[in-house]
């Protein structure tokens, strides 16, 4: 499973994004779990208010769109997890 999260806007407006290949990682399972999760929620009109973040969230080619204050539980711990493995 290929999970990718494409994080922008912020107060700098800077983008970030990171990518993990599931099969290469010891945790799969959970980020496997997450993942179904996430895309299973859907998510939001991915427009974040005044300084926050959006966030893109494609696994195997199917793309969430969400933002902060308003992400899930599975959301910011998917996008936790990938990017900080993925970076």
């Amino acid at each position: 499973m290929r999970i990718r999260v494409r994080r922008t806007g912020g107060f700098a407006g800077i983008e970030r994004t990171a990518e993990v290949d599931t099969s290469a990682v010891p945790d799969a399972v959970e980020f496997h779990t997450l993942a179904v999760a996430v895309l299973r929620e859907g998510g939001d009109d991915g427009r974040a208010g005044p300084d926050g973040f959006s966030y893109e969230i494609t696994v195997d080619g199917e793309t969430v769109r969400c933002c902060d204050p308003r992400l899930t539980a599975p959301q910011r711990a998917l996008i936790t997890k990938v990017l900080k493995e993925g970076a």
